[in-house]
């Protein structure tokens, strides 16, 4: 069975990624932060029946060093990876300047340098075995920029140089990297909006909805299978038109 690691696996986007990936045959290596997160990925593991084919692996990415401990673990425990999805991330919702280095440093560490670290793992034996897949799950953010979200937006544009970058690097080992854009989507990283506010947003989406994080995790899912062996480098948004 291929394994796929996929970090920020007790999010919202990251659960559903879980539940997909599991169905699709894959051994789910999960990453989570907080106790509680385990806790709650744990419940959803163990009430979908996937228990058999998920592993949970905790790490505080705002330290460097916990990092490079999940991928050593991972990789000793199962000697490579089919498959990387830089998934885990933070907002940090305020002016520039009001935003302290502190923050900045553990935003990024966080939303970008735990997707270096990892990519950095990954790579000597995906180019060894001459086959990989790596996605990182940026923003629209990370394209057109969040007023109030400027760090936010700096890490997820990090993310899409960064993925367009290792694509040419890897593309002769025929190992493919990919940057994912969501749009607004339906997950507790949007629970900081009222009702109200959320109404405001949908008014600008063309597609007049907020997305799911199942429509996410289905379109990771065709990005990193074979149907797409002939898409890399690219930066593909999902966000029903909403940057248009």
């Amino acid at each position: 069975m291929k394994t796929a690691l996929i970090t920020g696996a007790s999010g919202g986007i990251g659960m559903a990624l879980v539940k997909k990936f599991a169905s699709e045959g894959y051994f789910v290596l999960c990453h989570y932060n907080s106790e509680k997160g385990g806790e709650e990925l744990k419940r959803e593991i163990e009430k979908n029946g996937l228990g058999e084919t998920t592993f949970l692996y905790r790490a505080d990415f705002s330290h460097q060093e916990k990092v490079e401990e999940l991928a050593k673990k991972v990789l000793s425990d199962f000697g490579h990876v089919d498959l990387l999805i830089n998934n885990a991330g933070i907002d940090l919702y305020q002016t520039v300047t009001d935003t302290k280095l502190s923050d900045f440093n553990n935003l990024m560490n966080i939303n970008f340098t735990s997707a270096f670290i990892l990519t950095k793992a990954v790579l000597p034996e995906m180019i060894k075995r001459k086959e990989g897949n790596i996605i990182n799950v940026s923003s629209v953010w990370g394209s057109v920029g969040a007023s109030m979200e400027s760090v936010y937006s700096a890490s997820k544009s990090a993310l899409i140089g960064f993925s367009k970058a290792v694509a040419k690097e890897v593309a002769p080992s025929n190992v493919r990297v990919n940057c994912i854009c969501p749009g607004v989507i339906d997950t507790p990283m949007n629970d900081c909006f009222t009702s109200e506010e959320k109404l405001e947003i949908i008014s600008d989406i063309p597609l007049a909805r907020i997305g799911k994080a199942e429509e996410v995790a289905d379109f990771i899912c065709f990005i990193a299978s074979k149907k797409a062996s002939y898409i890399t480098g690219q930066v593909l948004t999902l966000d029903g038109g909403y940057a248009l």
